[in-house]
């Protein structure tokens, strides 16, 4: 009843107009029966007594029982749009609110939260919860219908009302035992549903890895067993219902046959007219259909309340970031001061337990002066990822502080971050769009300031020799270009927005090292002819960058070098410094620098992108 009532208030106007058509419907029905009992004292018999009758009476009853048919098909036709429009509308409406929570809720909560799972919440989480509002006015006319007839029936006969009453306990009764039954089937069926589309989401977000591995059938027999699972699910929920609706289909019809018996018995007594018999008869006979409604809300209020709660889950989840009212500084490069930061994972098993997480990093400080170039080097684990994530506040420590222009992150206002900050990120992604579509992302900028976010990058040669440029569609996650084109994009992406501060997680691994070294020397030039949203052009300020990178190439390209092992700083100096004063440092990068050059030795000839494709309008 609660999981209703939300829909009851948010759309009352709309439940009302369904409630008086189903009114209406239940209204008709007794007025059906009314009519058939009048036509069958009034009509019918003394027809049958007479051997005759007359064209007006059969034209009289025959307009009854057109005119109560008529309304009657009003009452359905009403009820069904007005409650077909609210279960519509409750779905869009919570599919839109657990869609901007996602929006709304850190990278940390969805760490903790598979895809899958969330698609489920999205879809068929939110169709669930609100199943039960189609049958809802049907079932409340039921009810209307119900007091109405119980009225008329006792007004007619009470002892045939009270055997015609004793189905309704019986059907209140089967009900409780029912949902008994159905809600620990129901809500497992809902829960492999989410696991299901985890499978799904996974297999095909790791396509590229699942063919080139060969593994098409481990791939096949998970999702198998999923399914199959979900298969289980649904066919004991099934069971339970094809236990329960049999029964509740035979109770009304079991109570109209105990009212013909006595009822036949009370004619044969004198107490009461063939028509008054016809009457509760076909009352009877009428609600047999109608109570049904009742079952299929119950039906369906299991996996609804289910569903709800897993929405519900989400709508609830904490740990949104909170703003200031702070305004980002200026337009010249920011500075970045990072103190005693600390910050570890949090697991989807810990998810509201007093449980610490295991600490990635550990009171890392360093900072960045405005228009420098950092570079940030470390082992694999050391944690470089996770701090380029709390650069551009995508989650906030747990301790200690980072600061954009002597301002802690956390009091800038909204956008404020994203105002200031870009982020390159390690896992390139592409939307299925054009080239000027992924790097716009909707914006409205001029060609010019494209094209001079694609000179940056050094992709302006491979996109202007793409067949159609700027209007060139990319496919599903950049499909058609290579890995390191679709880098070149992302990077030209985060520059288009000229950020003040640009972070580069390992963001040009997969390009040419003469490629690089253009792009990290541009960048650090820090002065470019740009074209600006007017369309005159200026001079643009270099933002800092802070470069995640293991090329000795890229990283003697910075003006500081922060070591990371373990989560922690281990040395901070140039490039130089730290070869001669940090083994683990000087070992890392050697060994980097040989692995680059034997895989050079193993695919020589040419420069360009390692993955090949288009580079400056030549096919490598």
């Amino acid at each position: 009843m609660a999981v209703l009532w939300v829909a009851i208030k948010a759309e009352p106007r709309v439940f009302a107009l369904s409630v008086l058509a189903s009114a209406l419907y239940a209204l008709m029905t007794v007025g059906t029966a009314q009519v058939l009992g009048w036509a069958t004292e009034h009509v019918m018999l003394p027809a049958f007594r007479s051997g005759r009758t007359t064209a007006g009476a059969l034209a009289g009853a025959a307009a009854l029982i057109i005119g109560v048919a008529a309304l009657k098909a009003l009452g359905v036709a009403g009820r069904r749009f007005y409650a077909g429009l609210m279960q519509y509308r409750m779905q869009a409406e919570y599919r839109r609110a657990v869609t901007r929570q996602y929006l709304r809720l850190p990278l940390a909560w969805h760490h903790r939260h598979p895809t899958g799972q969330l698609l489920s919440n999205a879809n068929a989480d939110v169709e669930a919860s609100w199943a039960p509002i189609a049958p809802l006015p049907m079932a409340v006319g039921v009810v209307f219908m119900l007091v109405i007839a119980a009225v008329s029936i006792v007004l007619t006969d009470v002892t045939v009302a009270v055997v015609g009453f004793l189905v309704f306990p019986a059907i209140a009764l089967l009900n409780v035992v029912y949902q008994r039954r159905l809600a620990p089937v129901a809500t497992r069926a809902q829960q492999l549903r989410a696991e299901v589309s985890e499978v799904a989401h996974e297999s095909f977000e790791g396509g590229l890895v699942v063919k080139t591995l060969g593994r098409e059938q481990a791939e096949t027999e998970r999702f198998e067993e999923a399914a199959d699972a979900l298969r289980d699910a649904n066919i004991q929920v099934g069971r339970v219902r094809g236990l329960f609706d049999p029964v509740l289909e035979a109770l009304p019809s079991l109570g109209v046959l105990a009212v013909l018996l006595i009822g036949s018995l009370r004619l044969q007594a004198g107490a009461m007219s063939a028509g008054d018999l016809v009457n509760v008869a076909y009352l009877f006979t009428l609600l047999a259909w109608p109570i049904r409604a009742l079952g299929w809300v119950l039906a369906e209020v299991p996996r609804s309340v289910v569903g709800w709660r897993r929405v519900r889950g989400v709508l609830d989840a904490g740990g949104s970031l909170p703003y200031g009212a702070a305004e980002p500084g200026g337009d010249a490069a920011a500075s970045l001061e990072v103190r005693a930061v600390r910050f570890g994972y949090e697991s989807a098993e810990d998810e509201g337990e007093d449980v610490e997480p295991g600490d990635v990093l550990h009171e890392v400080s360093f900072d960045a002066g405005a228009g420098r170039t950092i570079a940030i080097v470390g082992p694999t684990g050391s944690g470089k990822s996770t701090l380029t994530s709390l650069l551009v506040r995508l989650v906030d420590p747990a301790e200690g502080t980072v600061l954009l222009d002597g301002v802690d992150v956390r009091d800038l206002r909204a956008g404020g971050v994203a105002d200031t900050a870009a982020l390159v990120p390690q896992q390139t992604f592409l939307f299925d769009d054009t080239v000027r579509g992924n790097i716009t992302l909707g914006a409205d900028l001029p060609d010019e300031r494209v094209w001079e976010a694609l000179r940056l990058a050094q992709a302006d040669g491979f996109v202007a020799a793409l067949a159609d440029g700027l209007d060139t569609q990319v496919g599903e996650r950049g499909a058609t270009l290579s890995g390191g084109q679709r880098q070149r994009l992302a990077l030209a992406r985060a520059l288009v927005r000229r950020p003040r501060l640009l972070v580069m997680d390992d963001a040009t691994s997969a390009v040419d090292p003469q490629v690089e070294a253009r792009i990290l020397a541009a960048l650090r030039a820090g002065q470019s002819r740009q074209v600006g949203q007017d369309g005159r052009s200026g001079d643009r300020t270099g933002a800092t960058v802070i470069v995640v990178a293991y090329r000795k190439a890229t990283i003697a390209l910075a003006d500081e070098v922060v070591y990371l092992e373990h989560g922690r700083v281990s040395d901070r100096g140039t490039h130089a410094e730290l070869l001669v004063r940090s083994t683990g440092y000087r070992n890392l990068v050697n060994a980097y620098e040989r692995a680059e050059a034997e895989q050079e030795a193993l695919e020589p000839g040419g420069t360009g992108d390692i993955e090949g494709g288009v580079e400056d309008g030549v096919l490598k």
